[in-house]
């Protein structure tokens, strides 16, 4: 049995109904082993993608401050060839970029065929923080739900496959990780006067969240809901994720990539013969 729900939309959810505490009774150990044995995987399958060249990853995490997103990247991604992998981090939209429809600055940044993209935090800023903040009016706001929902459908319709992962930690949790912060010369660099002003308006956002979940999940586009209070639990549930969302393109890849050796050597034979 899968560790993560897949949210298509089919049922609505609320985040206070998952515990970001829950670790599938699963042993600290035993889930590292299974998080290197599936992270070896993602490595043969992030091959085999980057070779066929057929298929787009976008991979989307978004939480709370200290939720896990860098540790995510850094635990889970380090496995992943960087050739074929990369990052995008979305921050507080620029002059330019505000100049311009709120999809502008995240359209360029989608992966390529045969590439993997992390959204370090994505286009759902533009509805989170929008909301909780009253940036924008409620009229304005619903409307991006629908242009996020046609932006990845026409990822999908690309053959990109779309996996999005909200890291759900309490809000205990948080503070922790914050005053961890403070105590830790070589982690300080990330502290910032704003995590403790956002964190007041903590139940704001899980509504948000709420919102972003039920109106953005699709067949095309689900979000996974991950307990992430146990950093260990969070780097197997993802890891295992990713790897059942590609494994079933395995026998696709290998097939395309049979084609493309074939031809190859076709070409290489023709070649020999006319000198």
């Amino acid at each position: 049995m899968a560790l993560l729900e897949r949210l298509d939309g089919s049922k609505k959810v609320q985040i206070k109904d998952f515990d970001p505490d829950m670790d599938g009774g699963i042993k600290r150990a035993d889930a590292e082993k299974r998080t290197l044995a599936l992270c070896n995987e993602l490595d043969e399958l992030q091959e085999l993608l980057y070779a066929a060249q057929e298929t787009p990853v976008l991979i989307v995490l978004q939480g709370m401050d200290t939720s896990g997103k860098d540790g995510t990247i850094s635990h889970v991604m380090r496995y992943m060839n960087p050739q074929s992998c990369r990052v995008a981090s979305f921050k507080a939209p620029t002059p330019l970029e505000l100049s311009h429809d709120f999809l502008w600055r995240i359209h360029s940044e989608t992966p390529g065929k045969g590439m993997i993209t992390i959204f370090n935090r994505s286009h759902y800023e533009d509805v989170l923080v929008v909301k909780v903040h009253n940036l924008a009016s409620p009229k304005i706001v619903k409307a991006r739900y629908d242009h996020i929902n046609n932006f990845e459908r026409l990822l999908a319709d690309s053959n990109t496959l779309i996996l999005k992962f909200f890291l759900h930690i309490s809000k205990d949790e948080q503070k922790k990780r914050l005053l961890d912060r403070e105590g830790d010369p070589t982690k300080a660099w990330k502290l910032s006067p704003t995590d403790w002003e956002e964190r007041e308006l903590w139940d704001q956002y899980q509504t948000a969240f709420d919102d972003v979940i039920n109106r953005c999940s699709k067949p095309y586009a689900p979000w996974y809901v991950v307990p992430s209070n146990h950093k260990w639990f969070r780097n197997l549930a993802i890891a295992e994720a990713m790897v059942e969302a590609l494994r079933p393109h395995r026998k696709s890849w290998e097939q395309r990539l049979e084609q493309i050796g074939t031809e190859g050597l076709k070409q290489l034979r023709a070649m020999r013969q006319s000198h």
